[in-house]
Protein backbone atom coordinates (compact mmCIF):
# COMPACT_ATOMS: atom_id res chain seq x y z
CA UNK A 1 0.00 0.00 0.00
CA UNK A 2 1.44 3.34 -1.11
CA UNK A 3 0.49 6.41 0.95
CA UNK A 4 1.08 10.09 0.39
CA UNK A 5 -0.26 12.92 2.54
CA UNK A 6 -0.69 16.51 1.37
CA UNK A 7 -1.38 19.47 3.69
CA UNK A 8 -4.03 21.55 1.90
CA UNK A 9 -4.84 23.97 4.73
CA UNK A 10 -3.76 24.36 8.36
CA UNK A 11 -6.05 21.53 9.42
CA UNK A 12 -7.09 19.82 6.18
CA UNK A 13 -5.21 16.82 4.82
CA UNK A 14 -5.50 15.04 1.48
CA UNK A 15 -4.35 11.45 1.65
CA UNK A 16 -3.74 9.47 -1.55
CA UNK A 17 -3.63 5.68 -1.23
CA UNK A 18 -2.82 3.04 -3.83
CA UNK A 19 -3.60 -0.66 -3.28
CA UNK A 20 -1.94 -3.25 -5.58
CA UNK A 21 -4.44 -4.75 -8.04
CA UNK A 22 -3.34 -8.24 -6.97
CA UNK A 23 -4.65 -7.58 -3.47
CA UNK A 24 -7.97 -6.37 -4.85
CA UNK A 25 -8.31 -9.33 -7.25
CA UNK A 26 -7.44 -11.77 -4.48
CA UNK A 27 -10.10 -10.31 -2.17
CA UNK A 28 -12.71 -10.34 -4.95
CA UNK A 29 -11.92 -13.96 -5.83
CA UNK A 30 -12.17 -15.04 -2.19
CA UNK A 31 -15.58 -13.36 -1.89
CA UNK A 32 -16.80 -15.00 -5.14
CA UNK A 33 -15.60 -18.42 -3.97
CA UNK A 34 -17.51 -17.93 -0.74
CA UNK A 35 -20.60 -17.03 -2.76
CA UNK A 36 -20.17 -20.09 -4.96
CA UNK A 37 -20.55 -22.34 -1.92
CA UNK A 38 -23.64 -20.59 -0.58
CA UNK A 39 -25.82 -19.29 -3.42
CA UNK A 40 -28.56 -21.26 -5.13
CA UNK A 41 -29.20 -21.05 -8.88
CA UNK A 42 -31.66 -22.95 -11.04
CA UNK A 43 -29.96 -25.69 -13.02
CA UNK A 44 -27.04 -26.08 -10.64
CA UNK A 45 -26.51 -28.01 -7.47
CA UNK A 46 -25.52 -25.92 -4.44
CA UNK A 47 -21.74 -25.57 -4.30
CA UNK A 48 -21.29 -26.83 -7.90
CA UNK A 49 -21.87 -23.57 -9.80
CA UNK A 50 -18.95 -22.80 -12.17
CA UNK A 51 -16.84 -19.81 -11.17
CA UNK A 52 -17.43 -18.24 -14.61
CA UNK A 53 -21.18 -18.23 -13.96
CA UNK A 54 -20.69 -16.82 -10.46
CA UNK A 55 -18.44 -14.08 -11.78
CA UNK A 56 -20.84 -13.13 -14.58
CA UNK A 57 -23.75 -13.00 -12.17
CA UNK A 58 -22.17 -11.43 -9.10
CA UNK A 59 -18.74 -10.18 -10.12
CA UNK A 60 -19.53 -6.49 -10.54
CA UNK A 61 -21.48 -6.19 -7.31
CA UNK A 62 -18.91 -8.15 -5.31
CA UNK A 63 -16.07 -6.04 -6.70
CA UNK A 64 -17.85 -2.81 -5.68
CA UNK A 65 -18.43 -4.23 -2.20
CA UNK A 66 -14.82 -5.38 -1.81
CA UNK A 67 -13.40 -2.10 -3.15
CA UNK A 68 -15.52 -0.12 -0.66
CA UNK A 69 -14.30 -2.26 2.24
CA UNK A 70 -10.68 -2.07 1.10
CA UNK A 71 -10.76 1.71 0.80
CA UNK A 72 -12.31 2.09 4.24
CA UNK A 73 -9.94 -0.37 5.95
CA UNK A 74 -6.88 0.96 4.13
CA UNK A 75 -7.70 4.52 5.13
CA UNK A 76 -7.68 3.65 8.84
CA UNK A 77 -4.55 1.52 8.46
CA UNK A 78 -2.88 4.51 6.78
CA UNK A 79 -3.92 6.79 9.65
CA UNK A 80 -2.25 4.45 12.14
CA UNK A 81 0.84 4.11 9.98
CA UNK A 82 1.19 7.88 9.50
CA UNK A 83 0.15 8.60 13.13
CA UNK A 84 -2.57 11.01 12.01
CA UNK A 85 -5.59 11.80 14.19
CA UNK A 86 -8.64 12.77 12.07
CA UNK A 87 -11.19 15.17 13.53
CA UNK A 88 -14.11 13.68 11.63
CA UNK A 89 -15.20 11.37 8.83
CA UNK A 90 -13.26 11.68 5.57
CA UNK A 91 -14.56 12.46 2.10
CA UNK A 92 -13.35 9.48 0.06
CA UNK A 93 -13.20 9.47 -3.74
CA UNK A 94 -11.91 6.67 -5.98
CA UNK A 95 -9.57 7.89 -8.72
CA UNK A 96 -8.62 4.52 -10.29
CA UNK A 97 -11.01 1.59 -10.32
CA UNK A 98 -10.27 -0.38 -13.52
CA UNK A 99 -9.53 -4.10 -13.22
CA UNK A 100 -5.91 -5.00 -13.73
CA UNK A 101 -4.71 -1.66 -12.37
CA UNK A 102 -3.90 -0.62 -8.84
CA UNK A 103 -6.85 0.71 -6.88
CA UNK A 104 -6.29 4.39 -6.09
CA UNK A 105 -8.38 6.77 -4.01
CA UNK A 106 -8.12 10.03 -2.10
CA UNK A 107 -9.42 10.85 1.38
CA UNK A 108 -9.87 14.48 2.43
CA UNK A 109 -10.33 15.17 6.14
CA UNK A 110 -9.51 17.55 8.96
CA UNK A 111 -7.10 16.80 11.79
CA UNK A 112 -7.02 17.90 15.39
CA UNK A 113 -4.88 21.02 15.93
CA UNK A 114 -1.73 21.06 17.99
CA UNK A 115 -2.48 22.82 21.27
CA UNK A 116 0.16 24.98 22.92
CA UNK A 117 -0.87 25.24 26.56
CA UNK A 118 -0.17 28.56 28.25
CA UNK A 119 1.45 29.19 31.62
CA UNK A 120 -1.54 28.56 33.88
CA UNK A 121 0.02 30.63 36.67
CA UNK A 122 -0.70 33.73 34.55
CA UNK A 123 -4.44 33.11 34.88
CA UNK A 124 -6.18 35.32 37.45
CA UNK A 125 -9.75 34.43 38.36
CA UNK A 126 -12.25 35.21 41.10
CA UNK A 127 -14.12 32.57 43.05
CA UNK A 128 -17.47 33.57 44.54
CA UNK A 129 -18.16 32.19 48.01
CA UNK A 130 -21.09 32.72 50.36
CA UNK A 131 -22.67 31.55 53.60
CA UNK A 132 -26.13 30.01 53.75
CA UNK A 133 -27.77 31.92 56.62
CA UNK A 134 -31.17 31.68 58.27
CA UNK A 135 -32.57 34.41 56.01
CA UNK A 136 -31.60 32.41 52.92
CA UNK A 137 -33.17 29.28 54.39
CA UNK A 138 -36.40 31.16 55.23
CA UNK A 139 -36.64 32.36 51.63
CA UNK A 140 -36.06 28.86 50.26
CA UNK A 141 -38.69 27.39 52.56
CA UNK A 142 -41.19 29.95 51.24
CA UNK A 143 -40.20 29.06 47.68
CA UNK A 144 -40.83 25.39 48.40
CA UNK A 145 -44.23 26.23 49.86
CA UNK A 146 -45.09 28.26 46.76
CA UNK A 147 -44.11 25.34 44.55
CA UNK A 148 -46.70 23.19 46.33
CA UNK A 149 -49.38 25.84 46.66
CA UNK A 150 -53.02 25.30 45.71
CA UNK A 151 -55.67 27.76 44.55
CA UNK A 152 -58.89 28.52 46.44
CA UNK A 153 -61.80 30.41 44.90
CA UNK A 154 -62.67 33.67 46.70
CA UNK A 155 -65.44 36.28 46.57
CA UNK A 156 -63.58 39.59 46.78
CA UNK A 157 -61.83 42.17 44.67
CA UNK A 158 -58.81 41.02 42.73
CA UNK A 159 -55.22 41.77 43.76
CA UNK A 160 -51.72 41.00 42.54
CA UNK A 161 -50.93 37.30 42.89
CA UNK A 162 -54.53 36.22 42.36
CA UNK A 163 -55.37 33.81 39.55
CA UNK A 164 -58.28 34.85 37.36
CA UNK A 165 -60.23 32.68 34.98
CA UNK A 166 -61.25 34.97 32.13
CA UNK A 167 -62.80 35.19 28.67
CA UNK A 168 -61.44 37.91 26.42
CA UNK A 169 -61.79 39.22 22.89
CA UNK A 170 -59.32 41.66 21.31
CA UNK A 171 -60.39 44.05 18.55
CA UNK A 172 -58.47 46.40 16.29
CA UNK A 173 -60.54 49.06 14.50
CA UNK A 174 -63.64 47.21 15.62
CA UNK A 175 -62.53 43.89 14.10
CA UNK A 176 -61.35 40.84 16.05
CA UNK A 177 -57.71 40.01 15.34
CA UNK A 178 -56.06 36.60 15.17
CA UNK A 179 -54.76 35.29 18.49
CA UNK A 180 -56.71 37.88 20.48
CA UNK A 181 -59.47 35.62 21.79
CA UNK A 182 -59.67 33.03 24.55
CA UNK A 183 -62.26 31.45 26.81
CA UNK A 184 -61.63 30.01 30.25
CA UNK A 185 -58.02 31.23 30.28
CA UNK A 186 -56.16 31.33 33.60
CA UNK A 187 -54.06 34.42 34.32
CA UNK A 188 -52.05 35.26 37.44
CA UNK A 189 -52.09 39.02 38.02
CA UNK A 190 -48.59 40.41 38.23
CA UNK A 191 -47.11 37.68 36.04
CA UNK A 192 -46.62 40.20 33.20
CA UNK A 193 -47.74 37.54 30.78
CA UNK A 194 -49.98 39.94 28.89
CA UNK A 195 -49.24 43.29 27.24
CA UNK A 196 -48.83 46.36 29.49
CA UNK A 197 -52.11 47.52 31.02
CA UNK A 198 -53.98 44.24 30.60
CA UNK A 199 -53.30 42.79 34.03
CA UNK A 200 -53.31 46.10 35.91
CA UNK A 201 -56.69 46.86 34.32
CA UNK A 202 -58.17 43.85 36.09
CA UNK A 203 -57.09 44.87 39.59
CA UNK A 204 -59.88 45.68 42.02
CA UNK A 205 -62.52 43.76 40.04
CA UNK A 206 -64.72 40.85 41.10
CA UNK A 207 -65.92 37.62 39.55
CA UNK A 208 -68.81 38.22 37.17
CA UNK A 209 -67.63 41.69 36.14
CA UNK A 210 -66.83 42.66 32.56
CA UNK A 211 -64.44 45.39 31.52
CA UNK A 212 -63.22 46.93 28.27
CA UNK A 213 -59.59 48.00 28.18
CA UNK A 214 -58.09 50.33 25.57
CA UNK A 215 -54.47 49.27 25.19
CA UNK A 216 -51.51 49.64 22.84
CA UNK A 217 -49.24 46.80 21.77
CA UNK A 218 -45.52 47.45 22.35
CA UNK A 219 -43.59 48.85 19.38
CA UNK A 220 -41.28 45.81 19.47
CA UNK A 221 -44.02 43.20 19.80
CA UNK A 222 -43.10 39.84 18.22
CA UNK A 223 -46.12 40.00 15.87
CA UNK A 224 -45.24 42.79 13.46
CA UNK A 225 -48.91 43.18 12.40
CA UNK A 226 -49.86 44.15 15.96
CA UNK A 227 -46.71 46.05 16.98
CA UNK A 228 -47.63 49.58 18.11
CA UNK A 229 -51.36 49.11 17.35
CA UNK A 230 -54.15 50.52 19.50
CA UNK A 231 -56.67 47.80 20.43
CA UNK A 232 -59.57 47.11 22.75
CA UNK A 233 -59.98 44.03 24.90
CA UNK A 234 -63.44 42.97 26.10
CA UNK A 235 -62.83 40.89 29.22
CA UNK A 236 -65.16 38.91 31.49
CA UNK A 237 -63.89 37.64 34.85
CA UNK A 238 -65.31 34.18 35.49
CA UNK A 239 -63.54 33.30 38.72
CA UNK A 240 -61.04 34.72 41.22
CA UNK A 241 -58.73 32.41 43.19
CA UNK A 242 -56.03 33.12 45.75
CA UNK A 243 -52.88 31.25 46.60
CA UNK A 244 -53.01 28.84 49.52
CA UNK A 245 -49.60 27.75 50.73
CA UNK A 246 -49.29 24.42 52.59
CA UNK A 247 -48.68 24.52 56.32
CA UNK A 248 -45.24 23.58 57.64
CA UNK A 249 -46.38 20.31 59.15
CA UNK A 250 -45.42 16.63 59.18
CA UNK A 251 -47.25 15.95 55.89
CA UNK A 252 -45.37 18.76 54.16
CA UNK A 253 -41.99 17.59 55.49
CA UNK A 254 -42.74 14.00 54.47
CA UNK A 255 -43.17 15.21 50.90
CA UNK A 256 -39.44 15.99 50.96
CA UNK A 257 -38.45 12.69 52.54
CA UNK A 258 -38.25 14.00 56.13
CA UNK A 259 -40.07 11.43 58.27
CA UNK A 260 -38.63 12.43 61.65
CA UNK A 261 -37.32 15.56 63.33
CA UNK A 262 -40.01 17.97 62.20
CA UNK A 263 -39.20 21.49 61.04
CA UNK A 264 -35.69 21.45 62.48
CA UNK A 265 -34.70 18.39 60.44
CA UNK A 266 -36.41 19.86 57.38
CA UNK A 267 -34.43 23.09 57.64
CA UNK A 268 -31.19 21.13 58.05
CA UNK A 269 -31.99 19.21 54.86
CA UNK A 270 -32.83 22.44 53.02
CA UNK A 271 -29.62 24.04 54.26
CA UNK A 272 -27.50 21.10 53.10
CA UNK A 273 -29.12 21.14 49.64
CA UNK A 274 -28.53 24.89 49.38
CA UNK A 275 -24.87 24.43 50.33
CA UNK A 276 -24.46 21.84 47.58
CA UNK A 277 -26.21 24.09 45.07
CA UNK A 278 -24.09 27.08 46.10
CA UNK A 279 -20.81 25.17 45.82
CA UNK A 280 -21.83 23.76 42.44
CA UNK A 281 -22.82 27.20 41.13
CA UNK A 282 -19.61 28.74 42.48
CA UNK A 283 -17.46 26.12 40.76
CA UNK A 284 -19.42 26.45 37.52
CA UNK A 285 -18.85 30.19 37.43
CA UNK A 286 -15.19 29.74 38.33
CA UNK A 287 -14.77 27.25 35.47
CA UNK A 288 -16.43 29.69 33.07
CA UNK A 289 -13.93 32.37 34.06
CA UNK A 290 -11.08 29.93 33.55
CA UNK A 291 -12.46 29.11 30.11
CA UNK A 292 -12.59 32.84 29.27
CA UNK A 293 -8.94 33.16 30.28
CA UNK A 294 -7.87 30.06 28.34
CA UNK A 295 -9.62 31.19 25.16
CA UNK A 296 -7.86 34.55 25.44
CA UNK A 297 -4.45 32.95 26.04
CA UNK A 298 -4.62 30.08 23.56
CA UNK A 299 -4.73 30.47 19.81
CA UNK A 300 -6.59 27.39 18.62
CA UNK A 301 -7.51 26.51 15.04
CA UNK A 302 -10.84 24.74 15.16
CA UNK A 303 -11.78 21.92 12.76
CA UNK A 304 -15.04 22.90 11.06
CA UNK A 305 -16.31 19.34 11.36
CA UNK A 306 -16.18 19.64 15.16
CA UNK A 307 -18.06 22.95 15.07
CA UNK A 308 -20.74 21.45 12.81
CA UNK A 309 -21.13 18.45 15.11
CA UNK A 310 -21.40 20.63 18.21
CA UNK A 311 -23.94 22.95 16.56
CA UNK A 312 -26.10 19.93 15.76
CA UNK A 313 -25.78 18.67 19.34
CA UNK A 314 -26.79 22.02 20.82
CA UNK A 315 -29.70 22.38 18.39
CA UNK A 316 -30.94 18.88 19.26
CA UNK A 317 -30.83 19.81 22.96
CA UNK A 318 -32.79 22.99 22.23
CA UNK A 319 -35.44 21.01 20.32
CA UNK A 320 -35.72 18.56 23.22
CA UNK A 321 -36.36 21.46 25.60
CA UNK A 322 -39.06 22.68 23.19
CA UNK A 323 -41.11 19.53 23.63
CA UNK A 324 -38.98 16.87 22.02
CA UNK A 325 -38.76 18.72 18.71
CA UNK A 326 -42.11 17.36 17.56
CA UNK A 327 -43.78 19.50 14.90
CA UNK A 328 -40.94 22.02 15.12
CA UNK A 329 -39.12 22.95 11.94
CA UNK A 330 -35.35 22.72 12.72
CA UNK A 331 -34.75 25.52 10.19
CA UNK A 332 -36.33 27.87 12.72
CA UNK A 333 -33.12 27.32 14.71
CA UNK A 334 -30.37 28.26 12.21
CA UNK A 335 -26.70 27.39 12.76
CA UNK A 336 -25.69 30.96 13.60
CA UNK A 337 -27.83 30.79 16.75
CA UNK A 338 -25.42 28.24 18.19
CA UNK A 339 -22.08 28.93 16.51
CA UNK A 340 -20.53 31.00 19.32
CA UNK A 341 -21.54 28.49 21.96
CA UNK A 342 -20.29 25.62 19.79
CA UNK A 343 -16.94 27.38 19.25
CA UNK A 344 -16.54 27.87 22.97
CA UNK A 345 -17.36 24.26 23.78
CA UNK A 346 -15.01 22.88 21.13
CA UNK A 347 -12.09 25.10 22.13
CA UNK A 348 -12.60 24.20 25.79
CA UNK A 349 -12.74 20.50 24.97
CA UNK A 350 -9.56 20.66 22.89
CA UNK A 351 -7.63 22.49 25.61
CA UNK A 352 -8.83 20.17 28.38
CA UNK A 353 -8.03 17.11 26.25
CA UNK A 354 -4.46 18.37 25.91
CA UNK A 355 -4.22 18.95 29.67
CA UNK A 356 -5.56 15.45 30.34
CA UNK A 357 -3.12 13.89 27.86
CA UNK A 358 -0.08 15.80 29.12
CA UNK A 359 -0.93 15.01 32.73
CA UNK A 360 -1.79 11.38 31.96
CA UNK A 361 -5.07 11.77 33.84
CA UNK A 362 -7.41 8.86 34.40
CA UNK A 363 -10.91 9.15 35.80
CA UNK A 364 -10.72 8.87 39.59
CA UNK A 365 -12.92 5.89 40.53
CA UNK A 366 -14.07 7.51 43.79
CA UNK A 367 -15.07 10.72 42.00
CA UNK A 368 -16.88 8.73 39.32
CA UNK A 369 -18.82 6.89 42.03
CA UNK A 370 -19.63 10.20 43.72
CA UNK A 371 -20.87 11.67 40.43
CA UNK A 372 -23.04 8.63 39.70
CA UNK A 373 -24.54 8.70 43.20
CA UNK A 374 -25.28 12.41 42.85
CA UNK A 375 -27.18 11.71 39.62
CA UNK A 376 -28.96 8.78 41.23
CA UNK A 377 -30.01 10.86 44.25
CA UNK A 378 -32.59 12.67 42.12
CA UNK A 379 -34.48 9.41 41.44
CA UNK A 380 -36.89 7.43 43.61
CA UNK A 381 -34.66 4.34 43.68
CA UNK A 382 -31.05 5.60 43.78
CA UNK A 383 -29.50 2.15 44.22
CA UNK A 384 -31.15 0.88 41.06
CA UNK A 385 -29.85 3.89 39.10
CA UNK A 386 -26.31 3.37 40.41
CA UNK A 387 -26.42 -0.29 39.40
CA UNK A 388 -27.76 0.66 35.97
CA UNK A 389 -24.86 3.05 35.35
CA UNK A 390 -22.29 0.47 36.41
CA UNK A 391 -23.96 -2.10 34.20
CA UNK A 392 -23.99 0.22 31.17
CA UNK A 393 -20.43 0.90 30.01
CA UNK A 394 -21.45 3.59 27.50
CA UNK A 395 -23.31 5.65 30.10
CA UNK A 396 -20.56 5.15 32.67
CA UNK A 397 -17.98 6.32 30.11
CA UNK A 398 -19.92 9.58 29.77
CA UNK A 399 -19.66 10.17 33.52
CA UNK A 400 -15.97 9.23 33.48
CA UNK A 401 -15.35 11.74 30.68
CA UNK A 402 -17.04 14.50 32.71
CA UNK A 403 -14.98 13.58 35.79
CA UNK A 404 -11.75 13.67 33.78
CA UNK A 405 -12.60 17.12 32.44
CA UNK A 406 -13.21 18.24 36.00
CA UNK A 407 -9.83 16.84 37.00
CA UNK A 408 -8.34 18.79 34.10
CA UNK A 409 -9.84 21.98 35.51
CA UNK A 410 -8.36 21.09 38.92
CA UNK A 411 -4.88 20.92 37.36
CA UNK A 412 -5.36 24.41 35.92
CA UNK A 413 -6.84 25.82 39.13
CA UNK A 414 -3.94 24.48 41.21
CA UNK A 415 -1.58 26.66 39.17
CA UNK A 416 -3.85 29.66 38.54
CA UNK A 417 -4.18 32.67 40.82
CA UNK A 418 -7.61 32.25 42.44
CA UNK A 419 -8.93 35.01 44.71
CA UNK A 420 -12.03 34.39 46.82
CA UNK A 421 -14.76 37.02 46.88
CA UNK A 422 -17.43 36.68 49.57
CA UNK A 423 -20.86 37.71 48.29
CA UNK A 424 -24.53 37.05 49.02
CA UNK A 425 -25.87 33.55 48.45
CA UNK A 426 -28.28 34.82 45.77
CA UNK A 427 -25.41 36.26 43.74
CA UNK A 428 -23.58 32.93 43.70
CA UNK A 429 -26.55 30.87 42.53
CA UNK A 430 -27.78 33.42 39.99
CA UNK A 431 -27.96 31.55 36.69
CA UNK A 432 -25.71 32.26 33.74
CA UNK A 433 -26.12 31.80 30.01
CA UNK A 434 -25.28 28.28 28.74
CA UNK A 435 -21.55 27.88 28.25
CA UNK A 436 -18.91 25.36 27.37
CA UNK A 437 -18.74 24.03 30.93
CA UNK A 438 -22.35 22.88 30.95
CA UNK A 439 -23.04 19.16 30.44
CA UNK A 440 -24.00 18.32 26.86
CA UNK A 441 -26.77 15.93 28.01
CA UNK A 442 -28.63 18.71 29.93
Amino acid sequence: MDISVETTTALERKMTIAIPFQEVDSAVLARLQEAAHNVKMNGFRKGKIPMKVIKNRFGEGVRQEVVGELMNNSFYEALNQEKIRPAGQPSIEATQLEEGQDLQFTAVFEVYPEIQLPDFSSIKVEKLVADVDEKNIDKMVETLREQRQTWEEVDRETGNGDMLNIDYLGKSDGEAFQGGEAKGSNLVLGSERMIPGFESGLLGKKAGESVTLSLTFPEKYHNAELAGKEVEFEITINKVSEQVKPELNEAFFAGFGIEEGGEEAFRVEVSQNMEREMKSASRSKLKNKVVDALIELCEVSIPQVLIDSEVKSIRDQALQRMGGGQNIDPSLLPDNMFTDQANRRVVTGLILSEVIEQQGLKADAAKVREAVEEIASTYESPDEVVNWYYGNQEQLATVESTVMEDQGFDVILEQAQVAENKVDYEEVIQSEQPTATESKSD
